[in-house]
């Protein structure tokens, strides 16, 4: 896969997505996915960015599909909602790209169920979107699951006893924990679909160090995370290039299911698509289907009906 990029992407005529995050890597995803022919849903909570969104994508792709979703991942029921609505819209779903998310929000919020804010919208709201889609994933022609872990990850460590940070909450510990969830929850689901014969792939990905709103967004432009992201601006590859990781993963025949995606150089935070190791707590299957078994004991979600 040397240098692999979106000119090496299979056409993805007569495929369809849902790609959650309107901005930033969200919306590379959506383009890219676009341009290689895929009927594309862009997912986010904003309809305004949406909407411009998938203008920007019409405009840079004559006689695209593409169309905006609303959706909510810090709102379960927005997450429901969401899944119902593309069941009345499409018979099945070949690709589903869990990317949105925030980073390291100064203090402790929760969201509308009363998860922290992280933890509840990076790994739980898209652990109850999968579960919600599955049906439709299981209709679709090859699909795959991409879930979008970081380099944050291998600094995470799931603490049971405390996955809300309730105890004590530090914005960037949190967000690593949220992260390794995801990748941890892309191996479980790998695992669990070749087990009960669901046909579904799942793969993780991350996008290295990548110039995107998440910092300004989460942690502020002001914050120290904030300042070091507009003065050192060389230092963070493009989004388009961040999220090459995500789209190898997501439609490259050779990505390998229950594999985890990086960029190839300095340490992961640059470059081309590589397989990599994954964070060693990832590797913990016994973690892993604990998490899952709390997973969904808090969203009340369900993988097999």
């Amino acid at each position: 896969m040397s240098k692999w990029t979106t000119k090496n992407m299979p056409s993805q005529r007569g495929r369809s997505a849902v790609v959650t995050g309107a901005g930033g890597l969200g919306y590379e995803d959506a383009l890219a996915l676009a341009r290689a022919g895929a009927d594309v849903v862009v997912a986010g909570r904003n309809p305004k960015k949406g909407a411009e969104a998938v203008a920007a994508i019409k405009a840079a792709v004559p006689g695209a599909r593409a169309r905006f979703g609303e959706l909510d991942l810090a709102n379960l029921a927005s997450v429901s909602a969401f899944a119902a609505r593309l069941a009345q819209e499409q018979e099945s779903l070949d690709l589903l790209i869990n990317n949105a998310g925030v980073m390291t929000p100064p203090e402790r919020r929760e969201t509308s169920d009363g998860f922290e804010l992280q933890f509840g919208t990076n790994y739980l709201g898209h652990f109850a979107l999968t579960a919600h889609l599955l049906p439709l994933l299981r209709k679709g022609r090859k699909p795959r699951v991409v879930t979008l872990g970081s380099i944050a990850a291998r600094n995470g460590a799931i603490d049971f006893a405390d996955l809300q940070a309730e105890r004590a909450y530090k914005p960037m510990p949190v967000y690593s924990r949220s992260k390794l969830a995801c990748v941890m929850f892309a191996f479980e689901l790998s695992r669990r679909s070749k087990a009960a014969g669901w046909g579904v792939e799942s793969l993780a990905a991350h996008p290295g160090v990548s110039r995107t709103d998440l910092i300004p967004n989460g942690a502020g432009r002001s914050s120290l995370s904030g300042r070091l992201r507009s003065l050192m601006w060389f230092l963070f590859q493009t989004p388009a290039q961040g999220a090459l990781p995500t789209l190898y993963a997501a439609t490259d025949p050779a990505a390998r299911d229950g594999a985890y995606y990086g960029p190839d150089k300095f340490g992961g935070t640059r470059g081309y698509p590589t397989e990599e190791r994954p964070p060693a707590q990832a590797l913990d299957v016994a973690a892993a289907a604990r998490l899952w078994e709390k997973s969904l004991e808090l969203t009340g979600a369900a993988f097999e009906r």
